[in-house]
């Protein structure tokens, strides 16, 4: 698998949030296989002090079901650039860096997030800009080109605002998409 989806959890919206948790799988969008996963919770201390927060994140956060907000508070945390080193080994399981593709929610988002967090701690992000994509685009594609919206028809499992959980998701229903995709070329 070459394809690895990722979800983070932030203390903030901007390129620069400061992050709090990075969720991610490798998946086949051809096949829908999910494999491998990672995640890591990271003490906001270290990453606020390299990052930004808002209040208004810190307010929404405070709203969310206790579950999700426990997962922010356990004593399982690492540095951040302990966590970036973690999940660089970890997408290192791909030998070759020009062969990840480095899936996020959003073309500004977790990508971004991780990227300017790997540069805040004078580290390289361990894929290529270029192997950068996008889920909002993707299901933006299954809406306008077949009426199919699985990131909301799909049954969500485990818990919401976990990274891990959400990249799993997300991984599911952009190979459902995919999969829509590749049988309308079949059938073109």
């Amino acid at each position: 698998m070459h394809d690895v989806m990722t979800d983070v959890e932030t203390m903030g919206k901007g390129s620069n949030a400061a992050l709090v948790s990075i969720g991610a799988c490798f998946f086949d969008p051809l096949t829908g296989d999910i494999g491998a996963s990672f995640e890591v919770s990271i003490d906001l201390t270290s990453s606020a002090s390299l990052s930004e927060m808002d209040a208004d994140t810190v307010l929404w956060w405070l709203k969310q079901d206790d579950e999700a907000r426990q997962k922010l508070l356990t004593h399982d945390v690492l540095p951040l650039a302990e966590a970036l080193g973690e999940f660089d080994q970890w997408v290192s399981q791909i030998e070759d860096i020009d062969t990840r593709n480095i899936w996020g929610n959003g073309a500004t988002f977790d990508n971004t997030i991780i990227r300017n967090a790997y540069k805040a701690c004078g580290m390289q992000a361990p894929w290529q800009f270029r192997n950068d994509r996008d889920v909002r685009t993707i299901v933006d594609l299954g809406r306008r080109l077949f009426n199919f919206d699985p990131k909301t028809e799909m049954p969500f499992e485990g818990t919401r605002h976990n990274a891990l959980d959400d990249a799993i998701h997300q991984a599911k229903y952009v190979s459902a998409i995919f999969q829509k995709l590749q049988a309308g070329v079949s059938n073109g």
